[in-house]
């Protein structure tokens, strides 16, 4: 009952031939195969750029906290609070 039996299959495919008819079935394969392959290599893209981005360990972390920003400048809205833009 929880697997699909060959004669699901067979049905299945039966379904899809009268749908779409045999003449589009291998194109609509060829661009699903063609959709898989570009999705694979976005994740492994992905996963690369995730293991290459190793975070900053804490003690640096730490520190710039203690000493505020790099260039010492502050930012816009904590300079001027007119510049908020959020209604009341």
């Amino acid at each position: 009952m929880g697997g699909l039996q060959p004669w699901h299959w067979v049905i299945v495919i039966a379904v899809f031939v009268v749908l779409f008819g045999a003449k589009k079935l291998p194109d609509a394969a060829r661009s699903l195969g063609k959709s898989m392959r570009i999705f694979k290599s976005e994740i492994k893209e992905m996963q690369a750029d995730s293991q290459s981005d190793k975070p900053a360990q804490p003690t640096q972390i730490a520190s710039e906290r203690a000493s505020g920003p790099a260039d010492g400048a502050t930012t816009q809205a904590a300079a001027d609070p007119s510049s908020d833009k959020r209604p009341a």
